[in-house]
């Protein structure tokens, strides 16, 4: 089946970096910076805007180390992990930059800070947010970062191995639809060859009727998907070319639920079914027979029968299948409903035999006119 889905490709190129001030970083940084601010004033004893100063200047310098080793150097040695850079980025910057704050946030006392205890004490909060806090914070959202990256390229590598998939499947289906062509064509050709070389009365218009046949069928043969009503369609004007080649020995009938006719399904699927029948069971038969052909719904899925009063198969024939026509079908029907259809083969007493599908009931928005009515002599 196809599908016009855009392909998905995966990238060949690693992502820019995020900006080094952009807002979710900076967001944190305030985060941060509030909680631990909470958490010094009360034991601050100068203007409690200063721990929040502080804080905003480390964390600013940390951060901008940070974004420099995000992008810089562009290679780096097999050996080392560029998180792990960045990571110790953070930590060795985290010294001179609580020396270099605590100097500015003291400019305007006369005295050496380091000779403060009280000031010494700030200092050594500073300087333990900036060594232990700062990094597990870097290493954390490191870890979010590449969790992230991790999670969609996955998902970009799961799109991607669908869209192969779906593209196997699509070949696999024209392939299987390609041998059906031939398939159908040439058996359906042989018996027109039949009548001709039998010098029939009836092969000019059993040939003009074939003519006819072929214009409505062949476009189809292309189609990913059709209806059961058309199906129906196919399946009535192949019986009444059959009929007109052989009217004494095949009669046929066709029943369909309306409900029913709307359903998809691989095109061929009906057709399939009645040329097997014709060849193996009505063809070999000196008395020849009748293939009735019944869709019905039930539960949520579509039945379809196709039985014939021919000369029957043996248990190990039907076991077996009927050769490429339904050895096909049971794939295409696999593939198409991922092995929610069946294909059955029943041998009938006293002769011929059944062949059933039961596939999901999908309907097509487009419901084709009913085509239900029984025909033969």
């Amino acid at each position: 089946m196809q599908h016009d889905e855009p392909a998905v490709s995966l990238p060949t190129t690693p992502p820019a970096p995020p900006p080094i001030f952009g807002w979710q970083r900076l967001r944190l940084l305030l985060l941060v910076c509030v909680l631990f601010s909470a958490l010094w004033i009360p034991i601050f004893v100068s203007s409690w805007v200063i721990p929040p100063i502080r804080l905003l200047m480390l964390g600013g310098v940390q951060l901008l180390a940070f974004g420099i080793f995000e992008r810089w150097p562009k290679k780096l040695p097999s050996w080392m992990a560029r998180w792990v850079l960045q990571v110790l980025a953070v930590a060795v910057v985290a010294p001179f930059a609580a020396v270099l704050i605590i100097s500015v946030t003291n400019l305007a006392h006369p005295e050496v800070w380091s000779t403060d205890p009280k000031k010494m004490f700030g200092f050594a909060i500073l300087l333990f947010i900036g060594l232990v806090v700062s990094p597990w914070i870097a290493m954390s959202a490191l870890y979010r970062h590449i969790s992230g990256q991790a999670q969609r390229q996955a998902l970009s590598f799961e799109l991607e191995r669908s869209k192969l998939a779906r593209d196997a499947l699509d070949s696999r289906l024209r392939l299987l639809q390609a041998q059906v062509e031939p398939h159908f064509l040439f058996n359906t050709l042989a018996n027109v060859r039949e009548l001709v070389d039998s010098g029939s009365s009836q092969a000019s218009e059993v040939l003009g009727s074939l003519i006819t046949y072929l214009r409505a069928a062949v476009p189809n043969l292309h189609n990913s998907a059709t209806t059961l009503g058309q199906e129906l369609e196919l399946v009535r004007a192949y019986l009444e070319l059959m009929h007109m080649r052989m009217p004494d020995r095949l009669q046929f009938a066709i029943h369909a639920e309306p409900e029913a006719l709307a359903v998809q399904c691989p095109p061929m699927t009906l057709l399939t079914l009645v040329e097997n029948a014709i060849r193996h069971g009505i063809d070999p038969s000196e008395e020849g027979g009748r293939i009735d052909v019944s869709v019905r719904l039930q539960d949520g899925r579509c039945l379809t029968e196709v039985k014939d009063t021919g000369v029957g198969l043996s248990d190990k024939q039907a076991s077996q299948g009927l050769g490429t026509g339904l050895a096909n079908l049971r794939e295409r029907l696999q593939l198409v409903f991922a092995g929610q259809a069946q294909l059955s083969l029943t041998v009938l007493e006293p002769h011929g035999f059944c062949v059933n599908i039961n596939i999901p009931a999908q309907w097509s928005p487009a419901v084709t006119a009913p085509t239900a009515a029984s025909a033969g002599a």
